[in-house]
């Protein structure tokens, strides 16, 4: 639910008032509400494992949720390693210290809910 909380720097944080300014207006509001509803769907993930994690773990719609945040994070994973330049943080602390930490969280999200569905 802290990663989602996250989001709401991000206007400020990454300047998307200048930065997005020369964006049309459709493009602009994309920006917004996909964050909006990316940190939302994210916080809820967050408060399904924190209010049903017996749940998650112990029936059959529990695991089979489980499987999709799995593959959810996995992807997620993938993209932090794949997609995006890798000129966005090599050879600066911050960044490097943010790709390292979130390269690890979304590995740990992955094989968590992978093994809940598999066990």
């Amino acid at each position: 639910m802290a990663l989602a909380l996250i989001h709401i720097i991000f206007p400020k944080y990454f300047n998307w008032k200048t930065e997005l300014q020369h964006l049309c207006l459709m493009n602009r509001q994309m920006m917004t509400v996909h964050t909006f509803f990316i940190a939302l769907t994210v916080f809820l993930m967050g408060l399904l494992c924190a209010t049903s994690a017996n749940d998650l773990i112990t029936t059959n719609l529990g695991r089979n949720i489980s499987l999709g945040l799995g593959v959810f994070w996995t992807i997620r994973l993938f993209i932090q390693l794949f997609v995006y330049s890798t000129k966005l943080w090599r050879g600066k602390t911050m960044e490097t210290t943010v790709h390292i930490l979130f390269t690890g969280f979304w590995m740990y999200l992955s094989t968590v809910f992978i093994l809940i569905y598999i066990n």
